[in-house]
């Protein structure tokens, strides 16, 4: 891996297609809120429920994520690559056999809660590791009543006790009220370029 394997790690998987202030601010509060060691963002070749055509190549992406981290603490890695998984369940798998003494805790936006049933073994990643939901505009009072919230809601712990998801035995996640980033991928790739 080429440095030393901390104890509680945040992983935020995803497209990062293009990497922007908002994972940045999602980040450092996980990191402050949850007191992790690191966030690995985890920069998938191919998210499966996106359009290939859209999709810059996973090389670009990686280098505006290392541009965007500026965090000692956020490590951007090709896992999924590496490992030649395509799922979050199977990278989320992968990852707990290979450091079984590291904490893992996924990190999502709101927006993902709303819609991770679409993902392949949805309720196993809630079975497998603890999970942190993070606030993003216009989507947590929505995606708070979407069917996951509602599958898992006596794993729910609130935002006071969140510092100690890491440790809880899943399912266990969290809904943590953070200030309001309204930069999307989405949006920066429709915005022409200077």
């Amino acid at each position: 891996m080429g440095f030393l394997v901390p104890r509680r790690v945040g992983l935020l998987g995803g497209s990062f297609n293009p990497a922007h202030g908002g994972h940045l601010h999602i980040s450092r509060e996980a990191l402050k809120r949850l007191k992790l060691d690191q966030i690995w963002w985890l920069v998938s070749p191919h998210n499966p429920l996106k359009p290939v055509q859209d999709m810059a190549p996973v090389v670009e992406r990686m280098a505006e994520a290392r541009k965007q981290a500026r965090d000692p603490r956020i490590k951007v890695l090709g896992l999924e690559t590496r490992l030649g998984t395509r799922y979050t369940i199977d990278t989320i798998g992968a990852l707990r056999r290979l450091f079984p003494r590291t904490r893992f805790v996924w990190l999502m936006g709101a927006d993902n809660l709303g819609q991770i049933r679409r993902w392949r073994g949805w309720p196993r990643i809630f079975r497998s590791v603890p999970v942190a939901v993070l606030d993003r505009p216009t989507y947590s009072s929505r995606a708070l009543n979407e069917l996951p919230a509602q599958v898992f809601r006596r794993g729910r712990v609130g935002p006071a006790v969140a510092r100690w998801l890491a440790d809880r035995a899943p399912p266990a996640w969290t809904f943590l009220p953070i200030r309001r980033d309204p930069r999307s991928a989405t949006a920066l790739r429709v915005q022409p370029k200077p």
